[in-house]
């Protein structure tokens, strides 16, 4: 991704899927990192074209030395794109995942009532996506875990959360960081093999040399389980299509080689009346032609 269409591409994806109103205020989780980093200036700018407001949030979770530059670099944020910046740090205990993570989301919500805030935004991304559907896996989930994280969840009475970038790899991301010249720190924590979803992102390292799309491809498949489980006529419609592409697919093949991916593209395309070239598995085509005759 360079050059400034697809840099407007990720700007225009944002304020789509954010869609601030006159007068909001949100909050931006913010740790510092290129992820969060990136979501900041992203909202920023969100904020400025609809006239809302953006509050960057850092929780310290005291775990690391270097955790004062963290929040340097969030302060340094919110300067460089002139916006408040409020942090809170968790009380000391032990540093399991779960303590952390409902420790960061407690502060969080504080900080959202104490700036009048209805919506807090994260920079989880498709990686995260990915790790999140795997972890499940290993713990044998079922289709809830097969979901992975939703786009919005209520956080808590009247605090939605708000996840507008899953479908978007972190090297996007940085990219973006890059061509704003924002700084962004690297957590060392996100290579302790202790933490289990740490584990698994170091094994998805070589996984990805091999399938480039991976991460995609299962935020993708995240999303179509989230469809289906919704039960909306809407999702059964798309569900009834995917299944009725997979079976003309495999006829004179394997139903397998059909990614969901394909079959979804080819689906919405019917749903939605667009025409277009949809390519199923090798051999296999759909071609939707809704030009007047």
């Amino acid at each position: 991704m360079r050059g400034a269409r697809p840099l407007a591409a990720l700007e225009a994806l944002l304020a789509e899927r954010a869609a601030l109103a006159a007068g909001e205020t949100v909050v931006a989780a913010s740790s510092g990192g290129p992820d969060s980093t990136a979501l900041a200036a992203l909202l920023a700018r969100a904020a400025r074209a609809a006239g809302a407001a953006v509050v960057l949030a850092h929780v310290a979770h005291g775990v690391r030395p270097e955790g004062d530059q963290d929040e340097a670099v969030v302060l340094a944020t919110g300067t460089a794109l002139r916006t408040r910046v409020l942090t809170r740090a968790l009380p000391p205990g032990p540093a399991t995942e779960a303590r952390l993570r409902e420790g960061r989301y407690a502060a969080l919500a504080e900080i959202a009532r104490t700036c009048g805030a209805r919506r807090i935004f994260t920079a989880h991304h498709a990686e995260d996506q990915t790790e999140t559907v795997l972890l499940a896996l290993f713990r044998g989930t079922g289709l809830d875990g097969l979901a992975a994280m939703p786009p919005e969840r209520e956080l808590a009475p009247g605090l939605t959360l708000v996840r507008p970038l899953l479908e978007v790899e972190p090297a996007v991301l940085r990219r973006y960081c890059e061509a704003l010249n924002l700084a962004y720190a690297l957590d060392a924590t996100n290579l302790d093999p202790g933490y289990r979803r740490n584990a698994v992102r170091t094994a998805l390292v070589a996984l990805r040399e091999s399938f480039p799309h991976l991460d995609a491809a299962v935020a993708r498949c995240a999303a179509i389980v989230r469809e289906e489980r919704a039960g909306t006529p809407r999702a059964e419609l798309r569900a009834r299509l995917r299944a009725e592409l997979a079976e003309v697919a495999g006829e004179d093949g394997a139903p397998r080689d059909v990614s969901f991916e394909r079959l979804d593209a080819a689906a919405r395309a019917l749903e939605e009346g667009q025409s277009g070239r949809y390519f199923l598995r090798r051999g296999v085509e759909l071609v939707v032609d809704r030009r007047p005759q």
